[in-house]
């Protein structure tokens, strides 16, 4: 018993901690801003009831047969008679695991099979089509219709299907925007889609939930709703400002590291569709910078070298040059 009160104490401390952070920030996951969201809250909501019930029946159960059969005077000398396998209690055991799984099946199944659809009501709605590029470590976005393209943001119209289709340019990533729906990987030479719409304007944040090395913790970007006509005037604003994306800039774009929010006009489909492969010269990272910090300790190693003494400079300087004569002798 008094472990069983040790462990109904724990379990209390924790759903308490649970409610009190709750009161403070909200879970994003609980506040869905649009139709596919909502049927993924309603998902999570309904398999956590339901499991509660599962836990809450097999502790009460547990207590129950603790209390009933605990340890008393009058049975101190009680031995129970040995028992052969029920047959029944067997089947029971095994069916009450699969109904259970069974019960949660169907309903993930079938919400996540809608959600390869356009959401109900947009039916009729023409999709905006956005194409995803993830690269690392760094999300570009191209508007095949409009001919733009961004780098670690996206625009769409609230009240509108957008439909994403999506690859990578090196390695798996994970594309979610939590207050719109799931999540969804990026995989090379290959495409993935996925439907999401916001109901109203607002800024929603997505991320990569795959971990992929060093930049990975500044691997997000934001999502800005906006009504349809102010996402027309944003569109017709870069046409008239934006530089045009060039096929080095985009290499560039590629090679590994930290970026900033860009915008072009034109798109790198142009050029190549990373869900049908790749040439080598967009494999070429020849060029590649450390993400930031790295390049601060770099600096410092610099720093630390132009205050060796004369000496040394000229003991670097002759084995440099014993080096340069090695390798001209092996050729």
């Amino acid at each position: 018993m008094k472990n069983f009160r040790r462990i109904f104490y724990l379990l209390s401390l924790l759903s308490i901690t649970v409610a009190l952070t709750g009161c403070e920030s909200k879970l994003v996951v609980f506040d869905p801003q649009g139709p596919v969201a909502r049927n993924l809250t309603e998902l999570i909501i309904f398999s956590i009831i339901f499991m509660a019930v599962i836990v809450l029946v097999v502790f009460i159960l547990f207590g129950y047969i603790v209390w009933k059969y605990r340890e008393k005077p009058d049975n101190m000398d009680y031995e129970p008679e040995e028992e052969e396998g029920s047959k029944w209690l067997e089947i029971t055991w095994f069916v009450i695991p699969v109904i259970i799984v069974i019960a949660l099946t169907i309903p993930t199944v079938m919400t996540t099979y809608d959600l390869e659809d356009v959401p109900e009501g947009y039916e009729d709605t023409e999709p905006l089509i956005i194409n995803v590029t993830s690269a690392d470590w760094k999300w570009v976005f191209s508007y095949p219709e409009q001919d733009i393209e961004t780098v670690n943001y996206i625009n769409i119209p609230e009240d509108r299907p957008v439909k994403f289709k999506m690859t990578s340019a090196g390695t798996m990533q994970s594309f979610w925007v939590p207050s719109l729906g799931g999540q969804k990987y990026t995989m090379a030479n290959m495409q993935t889609e996925l439907y999401l719409v916001a109901d109203n304007p607002g800024s929603y944040l997505g991320r990569n939930t795959s971990f992929n090395g060093t930049g990975y913790a500044h691997m997000d970007f934001e999502v800005l709703a906006q009504t349809q006509a102010d996402f027309n005037e944003w569109v017709e604003e870069v046409k008239a400002t934006a530089s045009t994306l060039t096929k080095e800039e985009y290499k560039k774009i590629l090679s590994p590291g930290i970026v900033g929010r860009m915008t072009f006009n034109e798109t790198h489909l142009q050029w190549i569709d990373h869900s049908h492969g790749y040439s080598d010269e967009f494999l070429d990272f020849s060029d590649y910078k450390a993400p930031h910090g790295h390049e601060e300790e770099d600096h410092e190693e610099e720093s630390s070298d132009d205050e060796q003494t004369d000496e040394s400079d000229s003991t670097s300087h002759n084995d440099h040059n014993h080096h340069g004569s090695d390798e001209n002798g092996g050729e």
